[in-house]
């Protein structure tokens, strides 16, 4: 892994200096060690070839403390009735190309994520990216109800890209439940971490209220601070008068517990 910094905005006034923070993944490396440091995948360029990583406020699911909420298991019984089956295939095992799934794909980026988030070619870059190993599918007799790309290996799961089938959508939280499944699946198999994307703005409370064993990058640790992480994700829109440093009222107690 090699880290690398891009010069972002300017704040003489304060002495704060915003530099982007990367990480490249030299070959086949191993990626563990690089969401340990706080990185996620970058797409939105789908001209880059190499493997690059942004540093974000991350979240991911410690599976040593995990359990079932209330709410999880409130949805798991309302779509119990659906007899839904998940399954787990390598990504070279999967016909990308076929019609179902690329109708399947593209209703989802249209009716929920649109055009401006994500592009069809940018989707196509996604999936070719080395770094998504497999497809979860969740799937009954009638219908496939969803797909979550997927960063899998023995002691981690990136539950990158999900899409789900809209119609039950508004009559179900499959949202909900295959993220909870996800999880589970990965407890039951053994895995150390589950990782679920970035954590801002009120948007991303949904995450953060319905799983236990949560803990999100800091910057500099993974904090379990779980009332902390809502307050800021409550507050993202406001902007701040300097980085969380430098408006710390006890800067020496924090810089003693790096």
């Amino acid at each position: 892994m090699k880290v690398f910094f891009s010069e972002h905005n300017v704040d003489y006034k304060s002495y704060t200096f915003a530099y982007a923070n990367y990480a490249l993944r030299e070959g086949n490396e191993a990626i563990g060690p690089i969401y340990e440091k706080g990185f996620l995948p970058y797409s939105a360029n789908t001209e880059i070839k190499d493997e690059v990583f942004y540093m974000a406020r991350s979240l991911r699911v410690d599976l040593s403390r995990f359990e079932d909420t209330s709410e999880n298991r409130r949805v798991n019984r309302q779509i119990e009735p659906l007899e839904i089956k998940l399954e787990i295939i390598e990504k070279e095992n999967f016909d990308l190309s076929s019609e179902e799934f690329i109708k399947f794909c593209t209703k989802y980026i249209n009716e929920r994520i649109g055009e401006d988030n994500m592009t069809i070619d940018r989707w196509k870059y996604i999936l070719s990216r080395p770094l998504a190993t497999h497809l979860l599918k969740f799937s009954n007799a009638e219908h496939t109800m969803g797909y979550v790309l997927a960063a899998l290996n023995a002691d981690m799961l990136h539950y990158w890209f999900a899409f789900f089938e809209t119609n039950f959508m508004k009559t179900h939280s499959l949202g909900k439940w295959i993220m909870w499944k996800t999880i589970s699946w990965a407890k039951e198999n053994g895995l150390k971490h589950v990782y679920l994307g970035t954590a801002y703005k009120p948007a991303a409370l949904y995450k953060i209220r319905d799983h236990k064993g949560l803990e999100f990058w800091d910057g500099n640790v993974w904090n379990q601070d779980v009332k902390l992480l809502k307050n800021y994700c409550e507050n993202d829109g406001n902007t701040m008068p300097s980085d969380r440093f430098k408006l710390n009222e006890t800067p020496n107690e924090f810089i003693l517990n790096l």
